[in-house]
């Protein structure tokens, strides 16, 4: 058995689901980690909010009814949803378990009620949790965005305390003190994931294969 048969070891793909308190940076290292590995598989979601602008639908989102939404819920067909201002977001699963099974990585960047339904579906998966290195730097970062009123924002940290006690329910914790440092550490998490044994099958048999012939 040849290199070429290695190479062609059948992979799975990997589950990686972020979360973070608003304002501790998430977005940002999502979008690093974007930017080196673009290979990630996209998911389209569910909504019941009404399309804007130019969205399609099947494109954008799946638009469905509250009523199409709920069947849909009942039936077990998303991996995680959550109400936002009124209106029902949710991940079908089936498209996640395809992508999952054909070798392609999946993204989830997602507030924590959502990540525990995901790992509740999917425990395989990678949970990385972002942390601020302090309350008074959360803060800071939220003031200075200039779009939240103090209630706001003594709202969002009063939610990031709550967000902060179910961090230990996550695998990995990183704290985002440095840009630079957190950024390395997340890249750090998923190319670890990657090599995982449960995520390669078959791989240690073809190895051996070469070692007995």
């Amino acid at each position: 058995m040849g290199a070429r048969s290695i190479d062609a070891t059948r992979r799975l793909g990997l589950c990686l689901v972020i979360s973070a308190p608003s304002g501790a940076g998430k977005s940002t290292l999502v979008e690093r980690l974007r930017a080196e590995f673009p290979h990630f598989a996209y998911s389209i979601s569910c909504t019941t909010r009404a399309p804007r602008g130019e969205e399609k639908n099947g494109v954008d989102y799946h638009f469905l009814t509250r009523e199409e939404f709920t069947a849909r819920r009942e039936a077990g067909y998303f991996a995680e949803w959550a109400e936002v201002h009124g209106n029902l977001y949710g991940t079908p699963k089936a498209p996640v378990e395809e992508h999952l099974a054909g070798g392609r990585d999946v993204l989830f960047d997602i507030d924590v009620q959502g990540a525990l339904q995901v790992k509740s579906v999917f425990p395989q998966g990678l949970f990385v949790f972002i942390m601020p290195p302090s309350r008074e730097e959360l803060e800071r970062r939220l003031r200075g965005r200039g779009t939240d009123s103090d209630e706001a924002i003594a709202r969002r940290l009063g939610n990031a305390l709550g967000e902060l006690r179910q961090a230990g329910q996550f695998d990995y914790l990183i704290v985002n003190g440095d840009l630079d440092t957190a950024a390395d550490e997340l890249r750090a998490i998923y190319v670890a994931g990657r090599a995982r044994t449960s995520n390669q099958p078959g791989l240690l048999d073809a190895l051996l294969a070469q070692w007995e012939e």
